[in-house]
């Protein structure tokens, strides 16, 4: 018999920062908000602040009162030239940039967990199906030093009310003038497919 339990699904994005005046990524949220994606699954988007003393709150109260089973996060990358997917998170602040409001993290590490922590998102089916889309992807190891990775930590060690997913990751994306928002959309469109048909296959 055929199960047809609907995933919760998470994005997320995040609003503009020091050095990126047009962040993608917000747009792709509120795109996505006025025009949901049309898949089985139930779906929250919303746009993060880039701030450290918050950025653990802004999750844990989108997520507290939802547990979302996937979640997807996407960041701009200045040096992207497609979508980068993110193998590895690093449980640490050592890099970090000042943030929207000019302030550096408190801490050294981001959580309580591992040093780092591995995406759990169907990284293989999303590149293969973006490539058959005729999409650029790129691979990484490191998720940067900033509020991108910081999500990703957070996600992937379970460190936010409401926010254990058993599929998270991150995605980084090009500036809008190396990527149409088209395509941005379509690739972020093609991911979450991915991710709900693996989902399903695991039940």
């Amino acid at each position: 018999m055929t199960n047809h339990r609907r995933p919760r699904i998470l994005l997320t994005g995040f609003s503009v920062f020091p050095g990126a005046p047009v962040n993608p990524t917000e747009a792709l949220v509120e795109n996505l908000t006025d025009t949901p994606p049309t898949i089985d699954a139930e779906f929250r988007a919303a746009v993060l602040s880039v701030e450290y003393e918050t950025i653990a709150a802004q999750l844990s109260a989108l997520c507290e009162d939802y547990a979302p089973v996937i979640a997807l996060h996407f960041g701009l990358a200045q040096a992207c030239h497609g979508f980068r997917l993110e193998r590895i998170a690093r449980n640490t602040n050592a890099q970090a940039r000042p943030d929207n409001l000019g302030n550096l993290p408190s801490s050294q590490a981001i959580c309580d967990g591992p040093e780092t922590l591995v995406s759990t998102l169907p990284l293989k089916r999303i590149a293969h199906r973006f490539e058959a889309a005729g999409l650029p992807v790129e691979w990484s190891e490191d998720a940067g030093g900033y509020l991108c990775n910081t999500v990703f930590t957070l996600s992937a060690a379970h460190a936010c009310d409401g926010l254990a997913p058993s599929m998270t990751g991150f995605i980084h994306v090009p500036p809008p003038d190396r990527m149409k928002f088209a395509d941005l959309r379509r690739g972020a469109l093609i991911a979450l497919d991915a991710c709900v048909t693996e989902w399903r296959e695991g039940i």
